[in-house]
């Protein structure tokens, strides 16, 4: 569950626009949020808004986007056309956060996305994108020299996403995180899936990645501890999913991780013999054993949950 808008994004403090506010003193030091005050606005609120901003914020300015609330946001895909449209003009822009919503606003999974890539053909600039959501996400395979970060958060990713991410050239990615989620969510991401990612033939610079809030969390690491990607890593984030001791032993008697200088697994499954074990093979890797869980049980069966889902 998500509670809280980002404060900061990019480096730079969110400032929401609204028309005809007295701009800051630097306008180019903050991240500018687009938001509609009411979740069942027409089109043309959020539309109006960018119009104004594109007219009222010096170009130059516009550094970094943030766009929460558009209206009806969990049926009508966030209109990414109207940041496209503005390319032309903001030729500044490096990053965009698409979906910045919470709980109370619109449920992660229900967040109502289209085709992402166009805006990543309009902006060859652009270094970080941040998505929230993955209902109706779509993402072809692109080339990409710009892209430094490049973040998914969902309760249940599209393999079709995944698979677009693999099959994507982006030499410049140093940052890849992935909530992959649960069927129940939408997610039919399988291993296989995530292979091209793991191999890193297009991600040379790759040097952080998480395979988070995974369902398939044990799968996803017996992946991981044979994956070439790993030798290039600094941090590994296999946080916020169902990950037990099997999961665990299979990462561990892979490949070498002591070159990692952090490994992630907070919110898991393990027992604390096994968050012992990880510790004491990996001396010097700073290791998030944090936030332990225990299973559920319905009708004589056990369910482990991801962090975020619905």
């Amino acid at each position: 569950m998500i509670n809280s808008h980002v404060s900061s994004f990019a480096g730079l403090p969110v400032l929401p626009f609204t028309p005809g506010m007295t701009l800051p003193e630097d306008p180019s030091a903050v991240a500018w949020r687009l938001e509609v005050e009411d979740f069942d606005a027409e089109p043309e609120e959020l539309a109006d808004l960018v119009r104004a901003m594109r007219d009222e914020v010096p170009p130059g300015a516009v550094r970094a986007v943030v766009v929460g609330e558009w209206g009806q946001s969990y049926e009508r895909p966030l209109p990414v056309d109207l940041i496209v449209d503005a390319a032309p003009r903001w030729t500044a822009l490096r990053a965009i956060f698409l979906a910045d919503l919470v709980s109370e606003q619109c449920e992660i999974s229900w967040l109502t996305h289209g085709d992402i890539t166009p805006l990543l053909a309009a902006y060859p600039a652009l270094e970080t994108l941040w998505v929230r959501g993955g209902q109706g996400l779509r993402l072809d395979a692109v080339r990409h020299t710009g892209l430094r970060e490049l973040r998914f958060e969902s309760g249940g990713l599209p393999g079709a996403v995944v698979r677009a991410v693999g099959d994507s050239d982006l030499p410049a990615l140093r940052r890849l995180d992935l909530w992959l989620g649960r069927t129940e969510y939408g997610c039919d991401t399988t291993v296989d899936d995530i292979k091209p990612v793991l191999a890193g033939t297009t991600l040379p610079a790759l040097r952080r990645l998480a395979l988070a809030n995974a369902e398939i969390a044990d799968l996803v690491a017996a992946a991981v501890a044979t994956a070439p990607v790993v030798r290039q890593l600094e941090v590994l984030d296999l946080s916020m999913g169902t990950l037990t001791d099997e999961g665990l032993e299979a990462l561990l008697a892979g490949q070498p991780l002591t070159h990692l200088k952090e490994l992630d697994l907070h919110h898991h499954y393990l027992t604390e013999q096994a968050r012992q074990r990880v510790e004491t093979a990996l001396p010097g890797v700073r290791v998030d054993g944090s936030d332990p869980q225990t299973p559920g049980e319905f009708s004589g069966r056990r369910y482990r949950f991801t962090a975020v889902g619905e």
